[in-house]
């Protein structure tokens, strides 16, 4: 139980700054340009896990690696950019809050983990929280950033449950590094395509990009690429409804963006959701008595007790012993075929 707490609040460190990093996006990165935007991200967070773990796929992670990364960081990171572009930083991270109820769903059929009753009333009461501080805002939720948000979380949803599926016997290091290098890389050529040149980075962007490499990436996914390796995927899932309490909680007290009473309500909702699906103790079972077999019984009834090491009897055997090497050889008895053949009898001398 202690070790797997451990392992939540390590996977609880990703969704904060993903939290944080709604605000960052909005408040410090140069508006539009998502895709550069996404590979901004993801390119540094990759070379400098790569700095720290010098390993290139093999086999089949060449793939993998490829298929991971547009799902986890090129495609999520362009959405989520786009998202906190369009949204207010409470609005974008609170549709975030569904992926435990899709990660629970997809890892059933990817990973044969079936969600617990737990899971699911923790996913249901955290969703119910998020509808509330959802549409608990003043300003009107748009729907392309909407739509931006909820197919982010569909990506990495179903990138988080592969990526527990194929992460074992990998180092965890060098996993989100390939990932992150794959995705980063390949939203180069289509944003050289459709925003043209990069944009120009000041001091508060590069400041602001730093924070979301290093913390919201780097540090970020290897803690909760590292929880998905030991815990379930929706216990992994609804540690990720720490994410909207953060987005919110930072939005009001930095962005001064308002905080309505349904927003209130639906706080300690989430919060109930976390705790609902956190890993329970492994049940204890009760060590068995042990079981004496009964005493053999005595092989005789009355008499002296035998000693507790019987010296061993070896019978003696039954066949002739050979002749001895000195002496002549006995003379044995005539047997009952000479008896029956006397002309083959020798004269005595």
């Amino acid at each position: 139980m202690e070790a797997n707490m451990r392992w939540v609040l390590l996977a609880a460190v990703a969704p904060v700054a993903w939290g944080a990093n709604y605000y960052v996006t909005k408040a410090a990165l140069p508006p539009g340009d998502p895709l550069y935007g996404g590979a901004i991200r993801a390119v540094p967070a990759g070379l400098l896990l790569f700095a720290l773990r010098r390993k290139l796929p093999r086999g089949a992670w060449w793939w993998r690696s490829a298929l991971l990364g547009v799902l986890n960081a090129g495609g999520f990171f362009a959405l989520v950019y786009l998202a906190a572009q369009r949204l207010p930083t409470s609005t974008a991270a609170t549709v975030m809050a569904a992926s435990p109820l899709v990660m629970a769903l997809i890892a059933w059929p990817l990973i044969a983990e079936r969600p617990r009753a737990a899971h699911l009333l923790g996913a249901a009461v955290g969703i119910g929280g998020v509808c509330l501080m959802l549409w608990g805002g003043s300003d009107g939720a748009d729907p392309l950033g909407v739509a931006a948000s909820v197919g982010a979380m569909l990506l990495s949803s179903l990138g988080y449950v592969l990526a527990k599926r194929w992460g074992a016997g990998v180092d965890v290091l060098a996993s989100t590094c390939w990932q992150l290098l794959a995705g980063g890389l390949l939203l180069l050529p289509f944003a050289a395509v459709f925003e043209g040149a990069p944009p120009a980075l000041g001091a508060r962007a590069l400041l602001g990009f730093g924070y979301v490499a290093v913390i919201a990436t780097a540090v970020a996914f290897t803690a909760w690429f590292a929880a998905l390796r030991h815990l379930p995927a929706a216990t992994v899932g609804l540690v990720g409804l720490l994410n909207p309490v953060t987005g919110v909680l930072l939005g009001t007290a930095v962005a001064h963006e308002p905080l309505t009473a349904r927003q209130l309500a639906g706080l300690p909702l989430v919060l109930a959701g976390v705790l609902l699906g956190r890993p329970g103790a492994a049940p204890t079972r009760r060590p068995r008595p042990a079981v004496t077999p009964p005493a053999a019984p005595e092989p005789y009834a009355s008499g002296p007790a035998e000693p507790a090491t019987r010296p061993r009897i070896f019978a003696p055997s039954r066949r002739p012993s050979a002749p001895t090497a000195v002496g002549p050889a006995p003379r044995t008895a005539p047997g009952p075929l000479a008896a029956r053949r006397p002309w083959r009898r020798r004269p005595p001398s």
